[in-house]
């Protein structure tokens, strides 16, 4: 469930918003009545799936990485 609020309307019941998001709502934060900050639950299973070095070999880097670009020569 979403729920939607304005920047005062929150603070003064912060931490049962903290709460409901933990329970696995979404709650979206307002300021002049546009969207600001999204409060929702951080998944756990997505932080113990990460593996230092499960990408190796999969990313690579040019040799001429940060060598001086030639439409920025006029800058230099």
């Amino acid at each position: 469930m979403t729920k939607e609020l304005s920047l005062s309307e929150a603070l003064p019941q912060l931490e049962a918003l903290i709460a409901q998001a933990k329970a696995g709502d979404e709650i979206i934060l307002t300021e002049s009545g546009k969207p600001v900050v999204r409060v929702s639950p951080v998944l756990e299973a997505s932080m113990q799936n990460r593996k230092a070095g499960s990408a190796k070999g999969q990313v690579w880097m040019s040799d001429d990485f940060d060598a001086p670009l030639e439409d920025f020569k006029d800058y230099m």
